[in-house]
């Protein structure tokens, strides 16, 4: 059992002002693993203002200074790779050799990014008769997901950090644990006190204190996008800045000309990676109508081999969903996919058979799905896929547009000039051609209600900063 019953606040282990506690539980077990403080307006306040005494001399700390810590940071998350890497897997359950992979190893690489790109920004540059300075916004308030805990917190803080941004972190309290781990390396490699603070707490508690407070001057949010919504109100009160990472409903489109198999096998993957709980998760398949008995074959065949199990077990392909409330929106989805007229190629409601405790949901692919049903255009948020069949290569751009979204998507041709035209007339993020691997350093973020502003590499670090000219 995990118990933290304190926050960090200026470099110190503090009691939070009221007993409330918020459980956390294992997805796959259904049973209680830790604890952490429910914060008050009052606990949040405290921390911002360590923030906002700590900013001047955190600002005035040399960039290169400032990524030194960054690094010693990836240094001991690296060391507790395995241990972080379990946490997350008994919070989330994602299975364990993902969660060491991408639940760990991307936060690591993250904070450790830094170095470099401090080294590019361009801090002063003359224009004519005035000087451009690039200065830290001042204080962050990060407030986070809980489908990648430690990514999404170090997308946040690794860039402001670097910048001379002194942070409030409220992690989500689904899964809080692994941010009380990273509290406990920052302690460790003495950053100064103040810089980096933590307060756990629910949304309307903790998360609104810090959008609306006016000692903060920035608000970065991970999330759905009803939440961002309310964050962006609350923030707007201070006009402070906000920059917003929210849905998707990613399009993967496969052109007549691509290799079918590979296609459609790497977008089941992207669909159903950390069991579907992914913001840019490819969740709409889009394939030619002639084509469509043979995906529908393909998908079906690689949806069945994602064995739900364990994810402490090394054959286990996909785990658990996060919580009850989860599995039971996913399962409502699935439901109202079958009630619009949709045919289901595999999968469904019914639990996985053996598993009948655990938040587990059975990988799921739709087929004949309309681009007016709910399940093509809502956010499931689970391992449920939907392709849908177009005639033209003009109607497959209109399909893949034709959402409130715009966080990913993909293209697959065997012409890739070919592919990545199509690429370009996607409004989204970002778009995969034929498989592109993610890359941590560019820059990720969304059109439309998926947010703005972007995270990960030079991009993100840049989201941090104020432009100042001195007129000479």
């Amino acid at each position: 059992m995990e118990i933290r019953n304190r926050f960090y606040i200026g470099g110190e282990w503090v009691a939070p002002m009221r007993s409330d506690t918020i459980a956390v539980l294992d997805p796959t077990t259904e049973e209680v693993i830790g604890s952490v403080p429910s914060g008050t307006a009052a606990d949040a306040d405290r921390a911002i203002q360590a923030a906002r005494g700590a900013f001047v001399q955190w600002a005035l700390t040399p960039p290169l200074e400032r990524a030194r810590f960054t690094t010693r940071i990836a240094e001991v998350l690296g060391d507790r790779m395995t241990e972080i890497g379990q946490l997350i897997t008994r919070e989330v359950g994602t299975p364990i050799n993902l969660s060491t992979m991408i639940q760990v190893g991307l936060p690591t690489v993250t904070f450790a990014s830094m170095a470099e790109l401090v080294a590019h920004i361009q801090w002063e540059e003359a224009v004519g008769n005035s000087i451009i300075l690039r200065e830290p916004v001042g204080v962050v308030g990060a407030i986070t997901p809980w489908n990648y805990p430690l990514h999404q917190v170090a997308a946040k803080v690794a860039p402001a950090l670097a910048a001379g941004c002194t942070v409030v972190l409220k992690p989500s309290g689904v899964a809080p644990l692994n941010a009380f781990v990273l509290a406990e390396v920052m302690h460790e490699i003495g950053l100064p006190p103040g810089v980096f603070n933590l307060v756990s707490g629910t949304g309307p508690d903790v998360g609104a204190a810090i959008a609306h407070h006016r000692e903060v001057d920035m608000v970065s949010f991970t999330g759905s996008t009803q939440a961002g919504k309310r964050v962006a109100e609350l923030a707007a009160a201070t006009v402070k800045k906000v920059t917003l990472e929210l849905g998707g409903k990613s399009a993967n489109v496969v052109l007549p000309d691509a290799d079918l198999g590979r296609a459609v096998s790497a977008g089941v993957t992207m669909c159903f990676l950390n069991s579907g709980q992914t913001c840019n998760a490819l969740t709409r398949m889009l394939v030619p109508r002639d084509r469509l008995a043979e995906a529908e074959k393909i998908a079906a065949r690689d949806a069945e081999s994602y064995t739900p199990g364990n994810p402490f077990e090394a054959t286990t392909r996909i785990g658990p969903l996060v919580s009850a409330a989860q599995r039971d929106r996913v399962r409502a989805h699935i439901r109202k996919g079958v009630a619009e007229g949709a045919k289901l190629v595999t999968g469904g409601v019914d639990p996985p058979e053996g598993l009948e405790k655990g938040f587990f949901v059975r990988p799921t692919v739709f087929s004949e799905v309309r681009r007016d049903m709910a399940i093509a255009q809502e956010e499931v948020f689970g391992p449920v896929l939907s392709i849908i069949p177009y005639d033209t290569e003009d109607e497959a751009v209109e399909i893949a547009n034709d959402s409130i979204y715009g966080l990913a998507g993909a293209v697959w041709s065997a012409d890739v000039a070919r592919a990545a035209k199509v690429a370009r007339r996607i409004r989204t993020g970002q778009v995969d051609i034929n498989g592109g691997s993610f890359n941590p350093l560019a820059p990720f973020g969304g059109f439309k209600q998926s947010g703005h502003g972007r995270e990960l590499g030079k991009f993100g670090l840049e989201e941090y900063l104020e432009t100042k000219s001195l007129q000479m």
